[in-house]
């Protein structure tokens, strides 16, 4: 009997290390404050933690702007108190993943800055993608080598006083990598090695389908960016890559990649599991989907359809670091209050009921909605500054949990201390302290929910069936599990089955509106 890997059906709890829990009291959270709060997250009942970049960083980008990979920044902690979280987790039956940035470094890594300080056609300007510019309209200006757009606003090129133009796909301070190079390639399977020799159990990889950009440089002309085999993203030879990478994984027992994979087509996604490529994919259908029976319906038939000729499970999320809290999304102009909580509580009993791997993101389990009202002075993102105010950016999912006290900091960091991103008196209520002893809070949902996941999930099958539904709802039978998901307004009659868990009590046989039912199949 073949073993089933312990990701194919793990749920796994997003970390953004600066905003979880702060040891030293400097208003950033770090790796000792997580290995603080271990017990929690056992408790909650997930399988494995995603750590977001702790290595040395400017933060242009949240730390996705690394300056060295094989370290720990010191505001984070040392390798030591890496080495320490890793066993910790370990022992707290928990694995880890890390998050790993292939496509660009930070200005500030010695590669880069080596090859600013080289000529032209050097080796080491061949680690980055340089190139010359184009004639301007003017007598002596200079364009950019193409009309490609940086994904933070603006162009995606940045001259150097020596006249050459270099690429960046985010910020200028994040420079892409020349992963047509051999040596880059090379360096990054031994960063790879670096890591899952100190324990961790796997990566997961930013901009994974960007990393190789068409050599031809030509316009986008209009095009997207995303288009599979474009001249951006999803390029045949980035699974060149990923096999390499596959090997270097399989040559340790139990340890597997997820890629950040945006594209537009199923068929293209399926492409990154081959066997011998990425173990998983995020598929992002519920995260951009509607609060809409039909489009739940549909976005979940065909991301199964998309992965099942891989023989991968899907991987289903519903918030994370780069998008606007679930919570906050699910609100409706003029609504009922609490209704946008309602509608949270339902799609986790969705989300976990589906076949495949669930990932959360941290503070939903307190039911922890977008921060709208930041002040501007307050606001890091980079798409912020670059659009001069124009979008907020990511920073409202960003802000700090509350653990505890009636106050800010609510426990994150030591009293009297300023969080890094200001946090709102109205979390008072929703501190991990305020839920611990209320049977009805959303953090005993999570609970709830989680534990009986687990003792269902090893008589679950990979599949599901759809069940006949009223036209506000989803019902569907995976094995001896059914879901029924009433997104109306209005109730619903529950199929056939005992009630397991209800995210609000049902009246008699009938499912409120907002609310879902995991039953035990007749």
């Amino acid at each position: 009997m073949t073993r089933t890997p312990w990701w194919r059906d793990a749920v796994v709890y997003e970390v953004y290390v600066r905003s979880f829990a702060d040891s030293d009291g400097d208003g950033e959270g770090d790796l000792q404050g997580i290995r603080s709060r271990l017990g929690y997250l056992r408790d909650l009942g997930v399988d494995a933690l995603w750590l977001t970049p702790f290595y040395p960083s400017p933060l242009a980008d949240g730390g996705y702007d690394v300056a060295d990979y094989r370290d720990v920044d010191p505001r984070f902690g040392t390798l030591g108190d890496f080495d320490a979280l890793v066993a910790d987790a370990h022992a707290h039956g928990l694995r880890l993943i890390v998050d790993i940035v292939p496509n660009h470094t930070s200005d500030r890594h010695r590669w880069f800055r080596e090859a600013v300080a080289a000529p032209p056609g050097s080796p080491a300007r061949d680690r980055y993608i340089f190139r010359s510019g184009r004639p301007g309209e003017g007598p002596g200006e200079e364009d950019p080598p193409n009309d490609w757009p940086s994904a933070f606003g603006g162009p995606a090129w940045t001259r150097l006083p020596d006249g050459e133009w270099y690429l960046h796909l985010y910020a200028a301070e994040q420079p892409d990598l020349n992963w047509r190079n051999p040596w880059v390639r090379h360096e990054f399977e031994d960063i790879l090695r670096f890591w899952l020799d100190r324990g961790v159990d796997g990566f997961r990889i930013d901009v994974a389908a960007g990393l190789v950009k068409d050599d031809a440089f030509g316009d986008l002309a209009g095009r997207d960016a995303r288009t599979a085999n474009g001249p951006l993203s999803s390029r045949p030879e980035v699974h060149e890559i990923y096999r390499s990478w596959r090997r270097v994984l399989d040559g340790y027992d139990g340890r597997m990649a997820i890629g950040e994979v945006w594209t537009d087509g199923p068929d293209d996604l399926a492409l990154y599991l081959r066997p011998d490529e990425l173990h998983q994919v995020f598929q992002f259908d519920l995260q951009l989907a509607p609060w809409s029976a039909p489009a739940f319906q549909d976005v979940v038939t065909s991301a199964m359809k998309a992965v099942a000729p891989t023989g991968a499970a899907p991987t289903w999320v519903l918030s994370s670091h780069d998008s606007i809290r679930h919570v906050t999304r699910y609100e409706q102009p003029e609504g009922v209050p609490g209704l946008e909580l309602a509608r949270a509580r339902a799609a986790l009993l969705l989300l976990l009921s589906l076949p495949g791997s669930a990932y959360l993101y941290q503070g939903e389990e307190l039911g922890l909605p977008e921060v709208t009202d930041l002040p501007d002075k307050a606001r890091q993102d980079p798409i912020f500054h670059r659009s001069d105010g124009g979008q907020p950016g990511r920073d409202g999912c960003r802000v700090p949990l509350p653990w505890s006290g009636k106050t800010e900091p609510f426990g994150f960091t030591a009293e009297g201390v300023l969080p890094w991103l200001p946090m709102p008196a109205r979390w008072a209520s929703l501190t991990v302290e305020a839920q611990e002893g209320d049977p009805s809070s959303t953090l005993a949902f999570y609970r709830a929910a989680l534990a009986l996941r687990r003792r269902l999930v090893p008589d679950l099958p990979d599949d599901l069936e759809w069940l006949d539904s009223p036209a506000t709802a989803v019902f569907f039978k995976r094995g001896p599990l059914t879901c029924a998901l009433n997104c109306g307004e209005n109730p619903v009659r529950l199929p056939p089955g005992r009630p397991l868990l209800t995210s609000i009590p049902p009246y008699g046989d009938l499912l409120p509106g907002n609310a879902a039912a995991w039953l035990a199949s007749p």
